[in-house]
């Protein structure tokens, strides 16, 4: 049997490992390692995992492919415990929202001869733990890949199998670019639903107010429901592009409030409400192309391919572990 090992057993990878054990790979032990007690044991005898870890050593032992899908400012703090315990050849990614810092620390941290292939799926709920995990959440979403420089090309084809085995498609993306782009779409959203509901809950009519509260404000509010040590995670790891489309949407809500405030502008106002509900509308009825492996054929395709990988390190190493031993017993002959 060869291993992958996920550290962290919340939604994203309580999800990862449901995602790898509907793939239904022969060969392929999935290890599992959660600090919190109980998590893993109960992850095992729930199928998400084949087999749970005490430690993060015996979690790590022979693993071909690391993912640590913990909270965000945990990260760097698993890297560094796990490095001295990785094999060479290793391939480790992670699920974190933010890259930049990540990535760094891995360059930083892990040994000559491991690669870290970084990785972010672009999915999730508001609910967060092991009992929220989904072995469909991934299906059709965007995951974002940021490899360091040190990863070879065999790592990152591997880490995009495994994202195309659980049913997402594998978005190649420099890290600095990710994060950027990630502070307008996920991280200002974030932000602007908290404070719309804390607007509301702060007034002095929220009572009535929430009597009155529809699908609308429901909607738009939803992020406020997310898991606040994630959030304050997400802020304080993409602090300056935060900033930067804050203020661009600062910008936007006083364009909007003065032509609200000027009643001469009725008709640009009215234009503007048009234009943005039809490029709204396009990008609904008409989004961007995701070639995800949607047929069992496609899944199958990717699920040889990374166990080709996956074996070819497992043989890898044990012809390596061999050398060693004759090595070893020349040595004291």
């Amino acid at each position: 049997m060869v291993r992958l090992t996920i550290i962290g057993l919340g939604l994203i990878g309580g999800s990862l490992g449901l995602a790898l054990k509907r793939a239904g790979l022969t060969n392929l032990e999935v290890a599992g390692f959660d600090i919190e007690w109980g998590v893993a044991p109960r992850a095992r005898r729930n199928g998400v995992i084949d087999r749970d870890a005490r430690d993060l050593e015996s979690a790590v032992e022979g693993a071909s492919l690391v993912v640590i899908a913990t909270p965000i400012s945990h990260v760097a703090k698993v890297l560094e415990a796990i490095a001295p315990l990785l094999g060479e050849q290793t391939v480790v990614t992670d699920t974190a929202s933010t890259k930049r810092d990540i990535v760094h620390a891995a360059e930083r941290l892990l040994p000559e001869g491991v690669s870290f292939v970084g990785g972010h799926p672009v999915a999730g709920k508001e609910h967060a733990g092991l009992d929220a995990a989904d072995a469909a959440l991934f299906d059709g979403r965007a995951w974002a890949v940021t490899p360091s420089v040190h990863a070879t090309e065999k790592a990152i084809k591997t880490v995009e199998n495994m994202i195309a085995l659980a049913g997402a498609q594998p978005v190649l993306i420099d890290a600095a670019e990710h994060d950027s782009y990630m502070a307008a779409l996920s991280h200002l959203p974030l932000v602007v639903s908290t404070a719309l509901f804390s607007l509301a809950k702060s007034s002095s009519a929220w009572e009535d107010l929430a009597v009155l509260a529809g699908p609308g404000f429901r909607d738009i509010t939803r992020l406020a429901s997310t898991d606040p040590a994630l959030s304050n995670d997400i802020v304080s790891t993409n602090r300056d592009n935060l900033l930067h489309w804050l203020d661009r949407m600062i910008e936007e809500l006083r364009s909007a409030r003065a032509m609200i405030a000027d009643a001469e502008q009725g008709e640009r106002l009215a234009a503007m409400f048009k234009s943005v509900q039809e490029a709204r509308d396009a990008f609904i009825e008409r989004p961007p192309v995701r070639k995800a492996p949607e047929t069992e054929k496609e899944r199958t395709s990717a699920g040889e391919r990374f166990m080709s990988f996956m074996m070819g390190e497992y043989l890898m190493r044990g012809a390596k572990k061999a050398e060693e031993y004759i090595r070893e017993r020349e040595e004291r002959r």
